[in-house]
């Protein structure tokens, strides 16, 4: 009796794994999007892409060799030869789960977004850097988004404005430090934006040999709208994405 209940939770492991792993499988194609559909190169391409497949690239790989064993080796319907264990399951449900229902990029956005206006003293901006340690700053003008302004271009201005080894901020705006401010391309996206969406802004921007300096998030993707959200390159590259 209790071969038969091994062979029915092993079956059911089994199918558990295979059900998974068609799910990782489909998730692979809508993001890699490639005219490839192999499991194998959908992971090797994405993992170079996609910073949450590159987490997952070599459990992907080996169980991409586990799921031919348990297919190919299948004596009849329903019965498999090769059975995974639990641990290995619950992990690859958990990796599909990820895959099929990615975060909103709001989860790793930096919250509480500190931005000025343009007319601002910059005086106000170097109190924020002192407090909060950011060091990129949206911009409005007219209430509208117009840019990033940077602690890098602060410095730039004060070594270009110093007298006798110092430099005056008082009277000095926001605008005036804008002037040093290279083109710094932002993106401003609604809060329904995903993770993996947010990467491809990045790549894409990379691709034309642009660099986006952040990613913008409001309620509707305008520019007149306060941000809920900034994310980063940095942003990225920082994600946790591991299960256990």
């Amino acid at each position: 009796m209790n071969m038969n209940i091994n062979k029915k939770q092993g079956q059911l492991l089994s199918e558990r794994f295979e059900v998974a792993f068609n799910q990782v499988h489909d998730a692979l194609r809508d993001i890699v999007q490639i005219n490839d559909e192999r499991f194998v190169v959908l992971v090797k391409v994405g993992a170079k892409k996609y910073q949450i497949i590159e987490t997952y690239k070599k459990d992907l790989e080996q169980y991409a060799r586990l799921r031919n064993a348990i297919v190919h080796e299948k004596m009849e319907i329903g019965f498999y030869i090769a059975e995974p264990n639990a641990k290995v399951v619950s992990h690859i449900e958990k990796i599909a789960n990820v895959f099929s229902r990615p975060n909103y990029a709001l989860s790793i956005a930096t919250k509480n977004v500190v931005y000025f206006d343009y007319r601002d003293s910059i005086l106000k901006v170097t109190a924020a850097i002192k407090e909060h340690g950011y060091s990129k700053f949206p911009i409005y003008k007219n209430k509208k988004c117009v840019g990033l302004l940077t602690a890098s271009s602060i410095v730039k201005w004060m070594a270009q404005n110093m007298v006798n080894s110092s430099v005056n901020l008082s009277d000095i705006h926001v605008s005036d430090i804008m002037t040093y401010e290279k083109e710094h391309p932002i993106e401003i996206v609604a809060k329904d934006i995903n993770i993996f969406e947010v990467e491809n802004i990045f790549d894409k921007a990379h691709k034309k040999k642009r660099k986006i300096e952040g990613v913008i998030i409001t309620e509707h993707g305008r520019a007149d709208e306060s941000p809920l959200g900034i994310i980063t390159a940095w942003d990225l590259i920082q994600i946790d994405y591991t299960v256990d």
